[in-house]
């Protein structure tokens, strides 16, 4: 039995470490824990996928997808939409990733479920691959991704890069290398080949635009080409991460990250663990204050006793979640209001909850959480332990001279104050049951928790439904 344990080679590229951990890598050797957190990750995606039929980007970006498909019977979760397998990676990723309510990797600040999911269902399912083997190529996806992206150390958000799209890519383009079957040297080649098709822009952030919802499903589709494109011996350059012009010599310049972290402890820890599941459907680097300010509510604060807001934030997250401070104040549509400190902390201290209700258009339009919003402010966290966790603090200064605060060092979810199994399957349920009957998503739970005792394909008959 093969060790999925990688060591560099002297003088090995990073391409070629990760090549070689990929070609090697043993399914039956992830231990059973990891295949449990696995199988939920899954779960937790494919309730959000299932939740987000109900919204209006879905139904543009399908029929986008649909128009420019060439015909395949790929599925689409949620839908009887059958498409070549990338269309239906790049479908799949919107709907897991449309909602923000998807998973994170803290020290990557990348959420990899929601490409390397569509990337091995498109495939193992179209190979008749075993459930088992689609479980192993999730986890190596997720491996390498995570990885991948905790090199950066958070400094791809501060230049306006998202990594889960960026980075995605590339662990999209090993996961669907492992199902090809292709070889070291191939996988090299593919990984080459993925740095030049690669993206992820932070530019929506201004306006609230669309452009991230398909940025993981883009990261997909990439991997499934740039894997294809290795399997037939097309060329690609070796030194895909560490080049003059590599990954990150060309986004983040010549300092500030750390290569040793894409390839250390590979098949020793599991990042998979490490992965943090949402409890709210927002930007995961609101969470803390957000919770601290149901907190607040909970002890009787209410927005006509409140004259101002200030909530402390670590200073990498201030680009994505505090600027620009007008349009985050009074956010234009529900996405940008997933960005956005000010309406998030007075929609909870208002409301004592964050829900996906409180992000429909009706709900932006509360007078009384945006005269909140109109009062808040941010200052940087000095205490922040960012990236291990995304911390946050609301105080809170009242008309009758008091000052309350409540502070979240460990936001819930993260890696060390995780969402139990139950917690998980309750999230799923909840965002299932918003467009499918409970016999349907008790039959697609099972289905997946039972996944590894099954095939691909009967898992993509189950979801391929409207």
């Amino acid at each position: 039995m093969k060790d999925n344990a990688a060591t560099p080679a002297a003088g090995a590229a990073v391409s070629e470490t990760l090549a070689r951990y990929a070609a090697g890598f043993d399914g039956a050797r992830i231990p059973e824990r990891v295949r449990e957190c696995a199988r939920l990750l899954m779960l937790d995606s494919i309730g959000i996928a299932l939740a987000s039929h109900g919204y209006d980007f879905s139904r543009r970006a399908l029929a986008a997808i649909a128009e420019l498909d060439g015909g395949g019977d790929s599925v689409v979760i949620g839908s009887p939409l059958r498409l070549d397998p990338r269309n239906a990676a790049l479908a799949n990723g919107v709907l897991v990733h449309g909602l923000d309510y998807d998973d994170t990797h803290a020290r990557g600040v990348i959420h990899a479920t929601a490409s390397v999911l569509p990337t091995v269902l498109a495939l193992a399912a179209r190979d008749n691959r075993s459930g088992a083997d689609m479980v192993a190529a999730y986890v190596l996806g997720m491996e390498v991704a995570t990885r991948l992206g905790a090199v950066a150390k958070g400094g791809f958000h501060q230049v306006g890069f998202h990594p889960t799209g960026l980075i995605g890519a590339f662990g999209c383009t090993l996961a669907a290398g492992w199902l090809l079957g292709l070889d070291a040297a191939q996988m090299v080649d593919a990984q080459g080949i993925a740095l030049s098709v690669a993206a992820g822009s932070l530019e929506f952030l201004n306006d609230g635009a669309w452009n991230k919802r398909m940025h993981p499903g883009w990261a997909a589709n990439a991997g499934i080409t740039s894997a294809t494109f290795g399997k037939h011996g097309y060329t690609g350059t070796r030194l895909a991460y560490e080049g003059r012009f590599g990954l990150y010599a060309s986004h983040l310049g010549a300092t500030g990250y750390d290569l040793e972290l894409a390839t250390a402890d590979l098949g020793e820890l599991w990042e998979v663990e490490r992965v943090s599941v949402k409890p709210l459907p927002a930007c995961h680097f609101t969470h803390a204050s957000v919770d601290a300010a149901v907190r607040l509510h909970a002890q009787g604060v209410r927005a006509e006793q409140v004259r101002r807001v200030t909530v402390l934030v670590p200073a990498e997250v201030v680009k994505t979640v505090c600027e620009p401070e007008a349009a985050k104040r009074k956010p234009a549509n529900s996405y940008e209001a997933q960005f956005s400190i000010p309406y998030l902390v007075g929609t909870a201290l208002c409301k004592g909850r964050l829900t996906l209700d409180d992000l429909e258009e009706a709900a932006l339009r509360d007078p009384a959480v945006l005269a909140l919003a109109a009062v808040t402010d941010y200052r940087h966290d000095p205490a922040s332990g960012f990236p291990r966790h995304y911390s946050g603090e609301v105080i809170v200064e009242l008309k009758d001279g008091r000052t309350l605060r409540e502070r979240e060092a460990v936001n819930r979810g993260a890696e060390d104050r995780p969402l139990t199994a139950g917690d998980i399957r309750a999230k799923f349920r909840d965002n299932a049951l918003r467009q499918v009957a409970e016999a349907r998503a008790e039959s697609i739970e099972r289905c997946v928790l039972g996944l590894e005792q099954g095939w691909a394909r009967d898992l993509a008959d189950q979801l391929g439904q409207a």
